[in-house]
């Protein structure tokens, strides 16, 4: 069955998805023929790169940080190459320090890039972390005068131009619509807990069992019902997270979007609300707006680029969420009937995600490693 394959994918790969992507955030400050930037790079990622924990006791401290400061610098500058159409920019780091964003500590790195005239086009070559993680992003606030852009480097996109005189709204918007797929596809957690969601909607519960749904228009109007519910939650608290109206602790969000999952599961072994499972999706909903918006709320942007990047961002999860329903819905309803569905499908299925979810919480809820990864 194609859906227990993916289930049984993600369930031998589960180590790697139990945190927070890795993400770093750039600033960087065009002044006519110099960049003023502030480069902001976990602590959990320079361990892993270059070894902060020096007793390997588990926990980094502010002297174990500041022995590794020119290490870190090296690390760091051979990592992002500022030019622009005649030359390289020779960048210098001015001061480290320490900082705390929603997922942890992070060492923050002041510094100059000069680059000998007025820029009028910057080049920003960024490479840190792409060969210990494929999936590390760099999120870009890039600021000249009173205009305001943003822009992600992935490992797909290391090598990005701005045009400082001009700001393109469109290529802001299309790379966070881009993001916004990417994150929904690669946020297994909402993955799982959405094809929880979906694993029944193609039957219904009848005398104590489930049974093959009828015509397709009712099988639709429940589908719809459930991503409109879930779309709507997580567009409400995704929206408040980056606005910065409503913050909550990284660890409690992710923990709770785990036992979602995990309920998720179990609402579909012991059904006890199987009419109005939008009303799930809807509750639910809300607590997977605060890992979506994880992307975005220690970006620090202006009003303007925030708003354009949410909406941006959240148009993307959209579109990947529908990718996913598509996929998946008419694949179920030509199976539902057949004996395999509700015993492999359903209940096989539902105890994957269980299982796979039940790690989840437990890795993130106790702060443990239960896998080596």
């Amino acid at each position: 069955m194609p859906v227990l394959m993916v289930i049984t994918i993600l369930l031998v790969s589960v180590p790697a998805w139990a945190h927070k992507p890795s993400d770093s955030y750039l600033t960087l400050v065009v002044q006519h023929d110099h960049v003023e930037g502030q480069w902001d790079i976990a602590l959990r990622d320079l361990d892993n790169a270059i070894g902060l924990d020096s007793d390997g006791e588990g926990q980094i401290t502010w002297r174990e940080v500041r022995s590794k400061h020119d290490e870190i610098s090296a690390y760091a500058t051979s990592r992002l190459t500022l030019s622009t159409d005649t030359g390289t920019c020779s960048t210098e780091i001015l001061e480290q320090l320490i900082d705390s964003h929603t997922d942890g500590a992070y060492s923050v790195l002041r510094f100059r890039a000069d680059c000998g005239q007025a820029i009028q086009r910057l080049h920003a070559d960024y490479r840190l972390l792409f060969d210990i993680d494929a999936q590390h992003k760099g999120l870009l606030r890039l600021a000249q005068g009173r205009q305001t852009s943003t822009a992600i480097f992935s490992q797909e996109t290391p090598l990005q131009t701005f045009s400082i005189a001009e700001r393109s709204r469109w290529d802001e918007s299309r790379q966070f619509i881009h993001e916004g797929i990417w994150h929904i596809w690669l946020g297994f957690d909402h993955v799982l807990f959405l094809l929880a969601l979906l694993l029944p909607a193609v039957l219904v519960r009848a005398e104590g069992t489930w049974q093959a749904a009828g015509d397709f228009s009712s099988v639709l109007w429940n589908v719809v019902s459930i991503v409109t519910a879930f779309t709507v939650a997580h567009s409400l608290t995704l929206s408040l997270a980056a606005l910065d109206v409503v913050r909550l602790p990284s660890r409690l969000v992710e923990s709770t979007i785990a036992a979602s999952v995990v309920l998720a599961g179990l609402g579909n072994l012991y059904p006890m609300m199987t009419s109005r499972r939008w009303m799930v999706a809807f509750g639910f909903g809300l607590i997977h707006g605060f890992g979506f918006a994880a992307v975005l709320t220690d970006l620090g942007l202006p009003q303007d680029s925030l708003l354009l990047s949410l909406v941006s961002f959240n148009i993307g999860v959209e579109i990947g969420q529908l990718a996913i329903v598509v996929s998946f819905l008419p694949l179920a309803y030509l199976l539902r009937r057949s004996w395999s569905y509700p015993r492999l499908v359903l209940t096989g299925g539902s105890l994957a995600v269980i299982a796979i979810a039940l790690i989840w919480f437990t890795e993130r809820a106790f702060e443990l490693q239960l896998f080596p990864v």
